[in-house]
């Protein structure tokens, strides 16, 4: 098949596939006019591909999943270093979410305060 039906079967662009394969990720055929061709097997390795990516995992972090992206990704047990990246990125994910609700609770503390005193400041209209 070519890029385009490939990026309409995934729901992933042109741009994204091609990037997959400079990355190394996904591989491609050159037909006599020069358009990529792809197996239909690539079907399944873009959707894992797009399965880690929508993990918070980065193109780099993928490649280390290589051996388990033509196949049904939760069934297939990862290499060594790439439940370390699933580790290091859940704990990156944890410290954000910790940072955002802190974030979250200040700013609801201070609206709490500010409305606190709005309710016993007279209004002036």
């Amino acid at each position: 098949m070519r890029i385009g039906e490939l990026a309409r079967r995934t729901g992933t662009s042109a741009r994204a596939l091609r990037h997959y394969e400079q990355a190394g990720l996904i591989g491609s055929e050159r037909a006599a006019n020069g358009y990529r061709v792809y197996e239909e097997g690539v079907v399944v390795r873009v959707a894992n591909i797009r399965h880690l990516l929508d993990a918070g995992l980065t193109l780099d972090d993928v490649a280390a999943f290589r051996s388990c992206l033509d196949g049904d990704l939760p069934s297939v047990r990862p290499s060594a270093r790439g439940l370390e990246i699933a580790r290091e990125r859940l704990a990156v994910l944890d410290a954000r979410i910790a940072a955002q609700t802190a974030a979250r609770d200040r700013l609801a503390a201070t609206l709490a305060a500010r409305l606190d005193g709005d309710a016993t400041t007279p209004r002036m209209s």
